[in-house]
């Protein structure tokens, strides 16, 4: 699998209803990554083919979406996108983080252990 790009529309019906809902409601059914970048972005292009490997090494366990900030304008105002590549985490339950910058493939799995792939049972073993 690879990444997948995302319209603001696909964002809307797949991940987040923000034109009618206030409280932030994940409607995935797995945690997702959303890399809002545009193609003159030599970051973003740094990143790209990482992503496309993570795509492939966590298929079926986490979502790799993209966003061309350039075509989708609404959606990055709605997350207040200032700077590019800037990075969505979105867990499976809980809140979204918003991290801008472009990052190692070694801090992405981090991330994606860590924060997105977590579940309590494991969060409880790390505590103990």
């Amino acid at each position: 699998m690879a990444t997948k790009k995302l319209t603001t529309e696909q964002f809307v019906s797949d991940i987040f209803d923000y034109r009618t809902e206030q409280e932030w409601t994940f409607k995935g059914s797995r945690p997702a990554i959303i890399d809002f970048y545009a193609d003159w972005c030599g970051p973003c292009r740094m990143v790209a083919p990482v992503l496309e490997e993570l795509a492939k090494e966590y298929e079926g366990q986490v979502d790799i979406y993209k966003v061309d900030t350039e075509a989708e304008q609404e959606l990055s105002a709605v997350f207040g996108i200032q700077s590019i590549p800037s990075f969505l985490f979105i867990p499976a339950t809980g809140m979204p983080m918003l991290q801008p910058g472009a990052f190692p493939k070694n801090v992405f799995k981090q991330v994606i252990e860590e924060q997105l792939l977590k579940t309590p049972e494991t969060a409880e073993e790390v505590e103990e």
